[in-house]
């Protein structure tokens, strides 16, 4: 069992910069593949990145590729979105999420664990 808390949401102008945390409990983060999701209202969740076990791996949704960074630190047991460049499109609720297995996904439906989610609002 895994419970994700994140954290550092909030309001701020277009090309601005805001740091997304998730912090996990439960024995199985550091051997578990995260992502990170968003949802803006009236759309599906999408994919924004996603980083395996060991943070050697990455990928991120080509709409955010060169202005977000996945990141963790397994010993804080948090994951990490780095979001640079912000634009007013970029405004959803940022979720992240875990598989219980070594690897992410870039499905929603293939992660066991869900975050309640953040709240980040661009202005333009």
């Amino acid at each position: 069992q895994v419970q994700l808390v994140e954290s550092g949401g909030g309001l701020v102008q277009a090309g601005g910069s805001l740091r997304l945390s998730c912090a996990a409990s439960g024995r199985t983060f550091s051997s578990s593949g995260m992502g990170w999701f968003r949802q803006a209202p009236g759309k599906e969740r999408e994919f924004v990145a996603g980083i395996n076990w060991s943070g050697g791996s990455t990928n991120y949704a080509g709409s955010v590729k060169g202005r977000f960074t996945i990141s963790r630190d397994n010993a804080k047991s948090t994951v990490y979105l780095q979001m640079n460049s912000l634009k007013p499109e970029d405004t959803a609720v940022y979720y992240c999420a875990a598989t219980g297995r070594m690897i992410y996904y870039t499905a929603p439906g293939q992660y066991d664990y869900w975050g309640q989610g953040t709240q980040v609002t661009v202005s333009s």
